[in-house]
């Protein structure tokens, strides 16, 4: 009973599990199944990728209106990176 048990939970677990969602290779399905981006901004980001890739999270924010750093922190812990990594793990610029 007790191993069924554990099995299950650790199914449940894993079907919770975010994806992750680099803005540098996600298309518009990807991109819009991250709450917080709509078919607008989808559309925004893949035009200004079409340009360059975003080199990190604040090329990002500087070149896609609406998304600063409150936005991208709620669209990181959503799943979504730059480059594979998470707002969380972009380096705060010095005093």
């Amino acid at each position: 009973m007790l191993p069924r048990m554990l099995l299950t939970a650790l199914v449940l677990c894993t079907g919770m599990a975010k994806a992750e969602v680099d803005v540098n290779q996600a298309d518009v399905a990807a991109l819009d199944s991250i709450r917080g981006i709509g078919p607008s901004m989808s559309r925004q980001i893949l035009a200004e990728r079409e340009s360059s890739t975003f080199k990190n999270w604040g090329d990002l924010m500087a070149r896609i209106p609406g998304i600063k750093a409150k936005a991208a922190a709620k669209l990181s812990t959503q799943g979504m990176t730059v480059n594979g990594q998470s707002f969380a793990d972009t380096p705060k610029p010095l005093p």
